[in-house]
């Protein structure tokens, strides 16, 4: 398959227009509508990794095709300081994952699933030339490799089964599990699902492997008593994947991890991850290290091994809290100080300990954009140190014996870049240009913010997006999107499941509300949606279709619609129940029945939480909030879209608003995807779900 050549990082830039014919000039091409193979093709830059002596920066690049087959992904490596255009280090189909460096900058660790590889394994390649050697060959697969500080081993981990405490009991158990005649889950505690997948008994272990030939690697938790808890689990992610944190200690004879031991009580209970630090050199007990009511996630020390830093977010019965960065003396684990404490209000997202060990960089979202924030190691008063007019940084990293500061930064209208933070002059620059000229060949506009006062006086956020060949004297009818999480944001970036431009492209104004509930705003603004989901972000919906109208004149009012997924699907459906005022509505993966998404979503103590009490209670918000029980005023058209897989908003949830929709005679559509879970991921399931929401659209509007 052809490779992607990248450009030097200093590329001179250049300026599409509208094609304009002038007497004796050649004209310029127009620009394009955004199509979704245009931005669906665009090639994706993944988290940049620079090395310790900041002399390189390693980043993996994807090229995307409609054919799962034809995706290949490698990686490249560039010089921060632009003296040498990029080359690519890897070529091979198959993604290189979880990239980190050698202490000496001379290697570097991923994980990959390579040609005769049975499961993803652990790859090292040497920066200066050869082909990258496997060193792991564990039959439960292998992932998140850290060298030790001397460089000689390395850690990483493997969900493996209980019991096994070598890899050959891992290959017994497997054989005699597939064997079996009769297939049955069993189990005695919540949760039994999660994302897109039911659970198992197999757990995440820690594995320390030495770097010589032959070496054999090491569980350090299968003979420990606390992976026999039954609570015991790692970070649960999103998309279904356990995550241990796992990192080294500076003298390289201990390692930091975050686990807890009461995902069991997950059903009736808030439940934390804790600190934990476990010996290689002898083989205690792993202790915990720190304890709170919340979770400790992302442990890092500092390049002078005297602290250990890590995000905090606590559980004390709100909704939403913000995650907070926390530092502690090493290895004494006293003087716990929340670095990031009030007055600042906003929460930490990825962050870098500069290489003196004095201060930390971090980025936290604000208002549809994430900034780049600064603060002393010690805590104090935090600095707005690159303040976007536009876009998002992310992955946010830094050199541990260099003053280096890599991101990636990007926009609704430009695809994500690698580039260098410079904190004097509070600006990047580019490292890569991957997507820059195909960006720029499309007719796309970056969002319009705006703000207004709702009628219970909270300041409410907006975006608009402009559809291609966009006339300011003309009218144009208003989409309203909705977004989901609750506790998510609007955010000037590009995403392919709703992209925002695809939405706008029939011709259609696209608003963007960051409703109650929503981050980037502040913690209470956060926790405001609990005790009121839907009714409260309902009205603010309506009041801004109503504001937006007012303030643009080229928008029509008589022509709006609204839709949304997740949290955007159960909003959309309380607009079903309470309004006529819209053409017709979309709602992708909503919940429409609060009881039963309760009882059958792979989380329910949260929704206890938002909805101040157990079901059964039958409280106000149970009985007031719940959009079946206004069937007998449902009128709008509705288009449905669940997939097979997702367990966070299961399917009956749409089949019940189906069911309702059908009974009540209301012209309705219903999409349901065998392959997806909680997103349409797959490029034709998308391409296709585009095809019918325009489709849709049109036939109403």
């Amino acid at each position: 398959m052809l490779k992607i050549v990248l450009r030097t990082a200093v590329v001179t830039a250049f300026i599409v227009t509208p094609l304009v014919a002038q007497p004796g000039t050649t004209a310029v091409p127009a620009k394009k509508a955004p199509t979704h193979e245009a931005i669906w093709m665009m090639k994706r830059v993944g988290t940049p990794m620079p090395s310790p002596d900041g002399r390189w920066v390693v980043y993996p690049v994807t090229e995307p095709s409609y054919d799962e087959k034809e995706v290949s992904s490698d990686l490249w490596m560039i010089r921060p300081d632009a003296s040498a255009p990029p080359r690519i280090i890897t070529n091979t189909k198959s993604p290189e994952n979880d990239v980190t460096w050698s202490p000496d900058s001379r290697r570097i660790a991923f994980a990959a699933k390579r040609e005769g590889d049975d499961a993803t394994q652990i790859y090292i390649l040497d920066i200066g030339g050869g082909e990258a050697q496997r060193v792991t060959s564990i039959s439960t697969g292998a992932r998140s490799p850290q060298f030790r500080p001397d460089g000689k081993a390395i850690l990483f981990t493997s969900v493996v089964y209980p019991g096994a405490l070598e890899d050959d009991g891992n290959r017994r158990i497997a054989k005699e599990r597939k064997e079996q005649k009769y297939k049955v889950r069993t189990y005695e505690s919540f949760p039994v699902r999660n994302w897109d997948r039911w659970l198992d008994d197999m757990q995440i272990h820690i594995f320390v492997q030495n770097l010589e030939h032959g070496a054999k690697p090491r569980d350090l938790l299968a003979p420990t008593q606390l992976v026999k808890q039954p609570g015991f689990a790692g970070r649960i992610t999103e998309g279904s994947r356990d995550e241990l944190d796992a990192t080294w200690s500076p003298d390289g004879t201990s390692i930091v991890f975050v686990a807890t031991t009461a995902r069991n009580t997950s059903a009736y209970a808030e439940y934390g991850t804790d600190l934990y630090r476990v010996s290689v050199t002898t083989s205690e007990e792993p202790q915990v290290i720190a304890h709170a009511e919340g979770s400790y996630v992302r442990p890092r020390f500092s390049p002078d091994g005297k602290s250990l830093f890590a995000v905090f977010n606590a559980n004390n019965g709100k909704v939403y809290n913000l995650d907070r960065l926390v530092r502690f003396d090493w290895p004494s684990m006293q003087n716990r100080v929340v670095v990031t404490a009030p007055p600042f209000d906003r929460s930490v997202g990825s962050f870098a300990v500069t290489y003196d060990s004095k201060a930390v960089y971090f980025t936290a979202e604000d208002a549809g954009l994430e900034k780049i924030y600064s603060v002393g190691a010690g805590g104090g008063n935090v600095s707005l140190t690159v303040d976007p007019p536009r876009g998002v940084y992310t992955s946010l990293t830094s050199s541990e014996h260099a003053p280096l500061l890599i991101a990636k930064w990007g926009s609704s209208v430009e695809p994500p870049e690698v580039v260098r933070i410079n904190p004097v002059a509070k600006n990047h620059r580019n490292l890569t240009e991957i997507n820059v000229a195909n960006a720029r060949q499309l007719d796309w506009q970056s969002p319009r913010h705006f703000w207004f006062a709702s009628k219970r006086g909270k300041k409410i956020h907006n975006m608009i997006v402009l559809p291609p060949g966009f006339d300011e004297t003309k009218k144009y009818p208003l989409f309203i999107v909705i977004h989901g999480g609750a506790a998510n944001m609007w955010r000037d970036e590009i995403s392919l499941r709703w992209n925002y431009h695809l939405l706008a492209k029939p011709g259609y104004v696209v608003l963007l509300t960051n409703y109650t509930g929503s981050t980037g705003f502040g913690e209470k603004f956060g926790q405001d949606i609990q005790g009121d989901p839907l009714k409260g972000p309902g009205e603010e919906l309506n009041e801004a279709a109503d504001e937006a109208v007012k303030r643009f004149a080229f928008i029509d009012g008589t022509r709006m619609a609204a839709g949304g997924a997740s949290y955007g699907g159960h909003l959309a459906n309380w607009l079903e129940a309470t309004t006529t005022r819209y053409k017709c509505l979309v709602s992708h993966a909503g919940e429409i029945n609060l009881e039963s998404q309760w009882g059958t979503s792979d989380g329910i103590y949260h929704r206890e939480l938002t909805n101040l009490g157990p079901v059964w209670e039958q409280n106000k918000v149970w009985r007031e909030q719940n959009p079946i029980r206004y069937a007998a005023k449902f009128h709008t058209p509705m288009l449905l879209s669940v997939g097979e897989h997702d367990y966070r908003v299961p399917m009956n949830e749409t089949l019940e608003n189906w069911s309702v929709l059908q009974r009540r005679r209301i012209p309705s559509k219903l999409l349901v995807w065998p392959d997806e879970n909680h997103w349409i991921l797959n490029p034709e399931d998308s391409r296709h779900w585009y095809g019918e929401l325009w489709d849709w659209l049109a036939k109403w509007m």
